[in-house]
């Protein structure tokens, strides 16, 4: 069996992106990994090649931001990276730049993959999710947070990347997957409140022509405090981010026990919690 990872990112270094972190928590499991690399405005290059690994190998691509149609060209990227992979790999692991595996799942996404590699039916695997917000303590508890996607796919070039990389579709049907025993970490929402606005700000950008100082002005872009609900995390986090965690120069406090929900929000988040079922969920996969 042999696995290729594979991500896009630009201006990592701008953003505050943790992709050496990203990239080194399922290096271990990959014989490849191709990291395609935008056109960017700082070192981006120069920190994927700082990781010194012979399994990296580099593509170069430049963004075209005008495809701003619902993030469509953060799917494009998605694609120029897999399509970089050779016909040789059986599996492709995806992982974007803010994303994480913790080591001690890696046993088992490397069973998953030999468990299903001969059953072509299965044409991907799911990965459950755990989102961080605000810092490294809290995570994201309501039905705002999707539970579930594709991360591992097989390596046949029908499949693409859909809508803004939200996950993956054959001919524009959800892709047949098995659920395995894995979390995939996101920190997208983890960062010196600086720095989040600043990466919002450019995410923005690339969908459509939002007058993003006047959100800025009205604090959605930077202030933690405005989520609804959270929870505290009771795990540990992957060894690769423990260097970037003890270097965190923001606080944030929130009371957990406090939540800002509208009526049907609130009855949802109880019904969620009471009986384990998330009520209208969208799922954009079919589960074997």
């Amino acid at each position: 069996m042999k696995v290729c990872g594979f991500t896009f990112v630009r201006n990592a270094v701008k953003f505050d992106y943790p992709v050496i972190e990203s990239i080194k928590s399922i290096l271990p499991i990959c014989d490849e990994f191709v990291v395609s690399v935008g056109n960017s405005d700082d070192d981006t290059l120069q920190l994927i090649e700082s990781i010194g690994s012979p399994k990296i190998r580099i593509t170069h691509t430049t963004w075209d931001d005008s495809l701003r149609q619902g993030g469509r060209v953060l799917a494009v990227e998605t694609d120029k990276a897999f399509d970089a992979i050779g016909d040789e790999f059986d599996w492709c692991f995806y992982i974007q730049a803010d994303e994480l595996v913790h080591e001690q799942y890696l046993p088992a996404i490397v069973e998953g993959m030999k468990r299903y590699k001969d059953s072509p039916e299965v044409e991907g695997l799911l990965f459950k999710y755990t989102h961080f917000y605000g810092n490294y303590q809290y995570v994201g508890n309501t039905r705002q947070w999707y539970r579930n996607e594709i991360r591992i796919i097989r390596n046949n070039k029908e499949i693409r990347s859909y809508r803004d990389a939200q996950g993956f579709r054959k001919h524009d049907q959800k892709l047949h997957v098995k659920p395995i025993e894995a979390y995939m970490y996101h920190y997208g929402w983890v960062k010196n409140p600086h720095l989040q606005s600043e990466k919002l700000r450019n995410s923005v950008q690339l969908y459509s022509k939002i007058d993003i100082e006047e959100l800025i002005q009205k604090g959605e872009l930077f202030d933690y405090s405005t989520i609804s609900s959270l929870g505290i995390f009771q795990g540990s986090h992957p060894d690769v981010m423990l260097d970037r965690i003890k270097s965190q120069d923001w606080d944030f406090k929130f009371d957990i026990k406090k939540k800002k929900f509208k009526l049907k929000d609130a009855l949802l988040f109880w019904v969620e919690k009471n009986f384990g079922v998330r009520l209208f969920e969208y799922k954009n996969y079919k589960t074997l």
